[in-house]
């Protein structure tokens, strides 16, 4: 196991074992370990206002609007290798069939990604990961957790983004300079693409960006069977 594989596996078992410490009761059952949670929350924000945030800015600011869209494409494709293998892992072959449709189509007509020709056709995205694998199997959610830097999960969604990491092609680019550089560029890319919802945010931001989490996992593993009541929820984090 190489340095970076274990790095990974470090942090998230030191924040398994701090969120451990920091248990404590209180008025979410879901979020047990709520004091530490907030500590990192807190963190985290510090470090997406004092260097991620500007950096987005700029990139959004210096980036022509058909670029900025093509660089997400680019990323929103090669989600569909690890999304392809989670569908399969859940047994939904026709969801398995789209996301290998959606990456042959975009890879080729598409020019690696970078235009989405098959939404134009109809092929509908229906993106996945290996926390739902998880969570469709069974696995009980755990606590919820907010991992320095990485942001919100629960405990099964922390186990499942390891999954994740090793499905992903951009963590198997063998140059370094590339890989890094790739997985910054979808960082920042990615950062900028949320501005226009930061507005939407009402209230105990924390508490907030917890429920929306927490509300929309359950939705993604139950297969949207609750739509509606997810969405009613969503307006009532809305409501100010």
């Amino acid at each position: 196991m190489d340095t970076r594989r274990t790095g990974i596996s470090a942090l998230l078992g030191a924040a398994l074992l701090l969120g451990a410490l920091a248990a404590r009761a209180n008025d979410t059952p879901a979020d047990p370990w709520e004091g530490f949670n907030r500590r990192v929350f807190a963190f985290n924000e510090f470090m997406d206002r004092t260097l991620l945030e500007p950096v987005a800015s700029g990139y959004q600011a210096v980036t022509p609007g058909f670029v900025d869209v093509g660089v997400s494409n680019f990323f929103a494709n090669l989600g569909e290798v690890p999304s392809f293998v989670n569908h399969v892992l859940q047994g939904r072959v026709a969801d398995a069939g789209l996301d290998a449709g959606r990456f042959a189509v975009n890879t080729t007509l598409g020019i690696a990604g970078l235009f989405d020709v098959a939404s134009r056709m109809g092929i509908q995205q229906k993106s996945t990961d290996f926390g739902v694998t998880l969570g469709r199997w069974g696995v009980d959610p755990g606590p919820y957790l907010v991992l320095p830097l990485l942001g919100p999960c629960t405990v099964r969604d922390g186990v499942g983004r390891g999954g994740d990491w090793f499905l992903t092609p951009v963590n198997h680019v063998d140059d370094d300079t590339a890989r890094w550089s790739l997985r910054a560029l979808d960082t920042v890319d990615t950062r900028a693409d949320l501005f226009a919802t930061e507005e939407l945010i009402t209230g105990d931001r924390y508490a907030f960006l917890r429920n929306l989490y927490l509300k929309r996992r359950v939705f993604l593993i139950d297969d949207g069977p609750a739509e509606a009541d997810f969405d009613d929820d969503f307006d009532e984090d809305f409501d100010p």
